[in-house]
């Protein structure tokens, strides 16, 4: 971050605006920006060689790349990442966009899931992206666990809470539980469980797992040990990750292969392997923050860009985010504004309920 501060406090006026209106003008409409369509916007008369030139210094960089000998410049993730970083001016969230989140959080207040399932609904038809949004988990301290075998591929398990939430979530069991195995787990998750919410469990029982593996069944510590699947299973209504819009990328008129690499992302998150790691995206600061491209594993396969945020309960804890994916060139400094709001939003609402 400081490297690439200093870059931009480095450059002199001509190029930081160079820079500044081939990455503007590639983001608007995703098209090498050439160096005489800058004479004609320049702050200052220049000549194209003279254009040519600092583009070509910029090149050098890494911040600029020609995708074609004759064609003009645009951006490479370094660049971007830098623009973001330095020169992104982000806009307010304009009076329509304003309006449908707000009519969206606010409606039905008294279905979560429901006002969070539009709410990345409006999300996506606002950005024309993708969006995202992990759902709180229930964070009440637990009453009773049991695990019940449907078939040699399915299992159910029952999560009673001591507020009288109860959830029924199927999920796929290790190869070759037994009935007794399930019950030997569940009895194990019981003796651990009174008081504590899942959260608290599962540091718990990483621990016990540690102290007292030789006391388990081998079947049975490894249906503990996959215990993402009880709490974060997928196919039912109780999935913390929402995810709306895919059409909006997979209908843009992509090259194949950069179909396939969409289609292999939202693959990956439709089988939730990476709802941890969406979440501590969102924790590891305050606010929005932006990924470009490769510089986390969770979208590097689509070449994409993540816009994530936070949303806090009552007592200031991050338990959820919202976010939207796009293609690199999204319009950062609208997007950016839009999904700051939206996750404030969801933030008061949970907060008032508590």
């Amino acid at each position: 971050m400081s490297d690439r501060s200093s870059l931009i406090s480095e450059m002199n006026d001509r190029s930081r605006e160079v820079f500044r209106r081939v990455v503007e003008g590639y983001l608007e409409n995703g098209d090498p920006v050439g160096s005489r369509s800058l004479t004609r916007t320049m702050n200052e008369k220049v000549s194209a060689a003279t254009i040519r030139n600092v583009m070509s210094d910029l090149e050098h960089l890494g911040l600029l790349n020609s995708p074609h000998v004759s064609a003009g410049r645009i951006p490479t993730q370094m660049g971007l990442r830098m623009f973001v970083d330095g020169l992104l001016e982000v806009g307010k969230v304009d009076q329509i966009d304003r309006a449908r989140i707000e009519e969206t959080v606010s409606a039905d207040q008294h279905d979560l899931g429901s006002t969070l399932d539009r709410v990345g609904s409006v999300l996506s038809g606002i950005t024309h992206g993708a969006s995202l949004v992990l759902t709180p988990k229930h964070e009440a301290p637990i009453k009773h666990i049991e695990f019940v075998s449907l078939d040699p591929s399915r299992a159910l398990v029952v999560l009673v809470f001591a507020d009288g939430h109860v959830e029924n979530r199927i999920f796929s069991p290790p190869l070759g539980q037994t009935a007794s195995s399930m019950r030997e787990a569940a009895n194990f998750l019981n003796a651990l469980a009174q008081g504590k919410t899942l959260s608290e469990l599962r540091k718990t029982v990483e621990v016990e797992i540690k102290t007292r593996r030789q006391e388990l069944d081998k079947l049975a510590a490894e249906l503990i040990e996959n215990g993402d699947a009880i709490w974060e299973s997928e196919g039912d209504q109780n999935a913390r990750l929402i995810v709306r819009g895919r059409s909006n990328l997979l209908g843009s008129g992509a090259e194949e292969d950069e179909m396939q690499r969409i289609r292999s992302l939202f693959d990956d998150l439709e089988q939730k392997r990476d709802i941890a790691e969406f979440l501590e995206l969102a924790e590891d600061g305050d606010g929005v923050r932006i990924f470009i491209g490769s510089e986390n594993k969770l979208f590097s396969l689509s070449g994409s860009s993540l816009v994530v945020s936070p949303y806090m309960n009552a007592e200031r804890k991050i338990i959820g985010a919202v976010g939207v994916i796009g293609p690199t060139r999204l319009n950062y400094g609208r997007i950016v504004p839009i999904v700051d709001y939206t996750a404030q939003l969801v933030g008061k609402i949970l907060s008032s309920k508590s």
